[in-house]
């Protein structure tokens, strides 16, 4: 089992590390100032956990080299809707930390056939692989078919006489 603590010190030996890199990723393209450093807190990355800065690192990576700046990343999440136009919600999306809006970019692309989850299709093939082999139901003949499909009809049509509904049993007075 990997724990975020030993998937930083595989990667970066030590979360100050960790933490550089992040802030290297944190320029003003990318970043949106929410930190309570940045808002005159005394807390910064140092403080926010290992597993979270990882996610941060791997979300800002992956945005800074499939989209670039944050601006790019609206624009695809505002086409992906087909709402490239709508201006309200441009200025709803630039509020928007870049987590959020990689998230929102994703699920909308899943669900456009954009993107495809590959952890998805991978789990698909291997049940589509370990799948048994279906075996085919004897062949009745027809004399057999015919008196099947006459019960099976009169069955049907006594399953689908609606049932007597059911009252509910009056309440009985309370005794003193």
């Amino acid at each position: 089992m990997s724990t975020p603590q030993t998937k930083l010190k595989s990667k970066f030996d030590s979360k100050e590390k960790l933490v550089a890199a992040v802030k290297a990723l944190t320029s003003d393209e990318l970043w949106v100032p929410r930190l309570n450093k940045d808002r005159g807190g005394s807390k910064g990355l140092a403080q926010v956990s290992n597993a979270k800065l990882l996610k941060l690192h791997a979300t800002f990576s992956t945005v800074q080299s499939q989209f670039g700046t944050r601006a790019k990343l609206i624009d695809a999440v505002l086409e992906v809707e087909g709402r490239s136009k709508d201006g309200g919600y441009r200025t709803r999306l630039e509020a928007y930390a870049v987590p959020r809006l990689f998230d929102l970019y994703t699920a909308k692309a899943r669900k456009a056939g954009i993107l495809k989850n590959a952890a998805v299709t991978k789990v698909a093939k291997a049940k589509v692989a370990k799948a048994p082999a279906t075996k085919k139901p004897a062949t009745k003949s027809s004399a057999t078919k015919s008196s099947a499909t006459k019960s099976s009809a009169t069955k049907s049509s006594a399953t689908k006489a609606p049932a007597a509904a059911k009252k509910p049993a009056a309440k009985k007075p309370a005794t003193k």
